[in-house]
């Protein structure tokens, strides 16, 4: 069951490159955001590889780091799915673990997210996160 909303980021897609062109493509992506989680302002630097199906559907898998102004740091690793959805853009969908020593942050040890990811044609980012339960 889908919980709380547990933050919400926009960002900029910072790089790209191709890992690998072998019976498809396998392509890595970095991006930088800014937004809230759990209620308190965040900078987030992360990265992903993501992969094309045979359907043309799409799979990943990143990780991250999320620091808080006063300088609290967790880390989240997780995956998902995606589709291409015309000029470039692209969405995702899946779920992120997190680890953190923060007080402020420590509600997301142990817990289950599900995350969207959306990428726009021009590489900003929207992305949203909730408690899986």
């Amino acid at each position: 069951m889908l919980g709380e909303q547990l933050g919400e980021e926009l960002g900029k897609r910072t790089g790209r490159r191709v890992l690998s062109v072998d019976g498809g493509f396998k392509v890595e992506v970095a991006f930088e955001s800014k937004g809230k989680l759990l209620g308190v302002d965040i900078m987030e630097i992360g990265t992903y590889w993501s992969q094309n199906n045979p359907d043309g559907s799409l799979y990943g898998e990143g990780q991250g780091v999320v620091i808080t102004n006063d300088g609290d740091v967790a880390t989240w690793k997780g995956s998902g799915v995606g589709r291409f959805v015309g000029g470039g853009a692209v969405k995702y969908r899946g779920a992120i673990y997190y680890t953190t020593a923060s007080q402020k942050l420590a509600r997301l040890n142990g817990a289950a997210t599900v995350f969207e990811f959306d990428v726009d044609p021009e590489g900003n980012t929207h992305s949203k996160l909730w408690e899986w339960k």
